[in-house]
């Protein structure tokens, strides 16, 4: 049976919802508390079992990479300066997980992404983890990327996660048209991206964690571009879903898109209140806070 041992991360995007911040510095480094948000990303995927991790990046994010590398000055003046607990914080992240670049020549959107890991994926099932969504485990359950590993050990089949959201929010995702087969779990009839509400088939949105069979890059080299001139990942798998069995999940974590300014905003206060050096004055601030708005 096939093992989930490698993951995909898009990472080319321009990041232009946060301008002028993303001019130099990539949306993936920007700071939740004190990690860029694809360290968090990388933990997921790391937490769910996955050795090699390839980041599919454009022009000018040569920082996610030298992130997850080594940084012998720094190291060595942390050793001897003591601070060891942050140290260690260091050496894990370079420990990580095999961390590879693979370059995006073209921004021809998330299905072009995908399919530049062919030749590192070859026949094998992989992950695609959306490098600005940040998913954080309820205690005691498994990872979103973890819970479809699981799932696909059981089906061999390709398994996305989704959501239910808003009617006001359905023309923001890829929306899936489900056939239940238990509680939080179904089988894929159909995808659509972006629809109107009048156009969804469901409320069932997907909100960027999947595992993939490699039959997917048969349909992203068959796809046609967009009229936004994009290979859109959602057409593909549409076009799978007709040929092959596809499931789909919900998930027990937390998650914020922190390529958007307001969740990105809340993934800082909610990782902040998580954290053991910040959590009693940040709490005390955010109290303080509220009763100066409410008064």
């Amino acid at each position: 049976m096939a093992t989930v041992r490698k993951a995909i991360i898009p990472a080319a995007g321009l990041g232009t919802r946060f301008l002028p911040a993303t001019k130099t510095v990539p949306k993936e480094m920007l700071t939740i508390v004190d990690a860029p948000i694809i360290f968090y990303v990388v933990e997921e995927a790391v937490q769910a079992g996955i050795e090699d991790i390839f980041l599919i990046q454009g022009r000018g994010k040569t920082a996610i990479e030298d992130f997850f590398d080594a940084s012998y000055e720094l190291e060595d003046r942390l050793e001897k300066d003591g601070k060891t607990y942050l140290l260690d914080r260091l050496l894990k992240i370079r420990s990580m997980a095999n961390i590879i670049s693979i370059r995006q020549k073209q921004p021809l959107g998330l299905g072009h992404a995908v399919l530049c890991g062919e030749r590192v994926i070859g026949n094998e099932p992989f992950a695609v983890l959306l490098g600005d969504e940040i998913m954080l485990a309820q205690s005691g359950k498994p990872n979103a990327t973890q819970h479809l590993v699981n799932l696909h050990k059981a089906n061999q089949s390709t398994t996305v996660a989704v959501m239910n959201v808003p009617e006001r929010d359905v023309s923001k995702y890829g929306i899936a048209d489900l056939s239940a087969i238990s509680e939080g779990y179904f089988k894929v009839k159909s995808f659509i991206e972006k629809p109107s509400i009048a156009q969804a088939p469901s409320r069932w949105a997907m909100p960027g964690r999947y595992v993939f069979s490699h039959d997917i890059f048969t349909f992203l080299k068959e796809a046609k571009q967009s009229l936004a001139g994009e290979i859109q990942l959602t057409d593909s798998m549409n076009e799978l879903a007709k040929q092959k069995d596809v499931f789909a999940s919900t998930f027990s974590a937390e998650r914020f898109d922190a390529g958007d300014k307001l969740g990105y905003l809340k993934a800082n206060v909610e990782l902040a209140l998580r954290n053991s050096e910040l959590k009693d004055d940040f709490s005390k601030y955010l109290l303080e806070l509220a009763q100066r708005i409410k008064g």
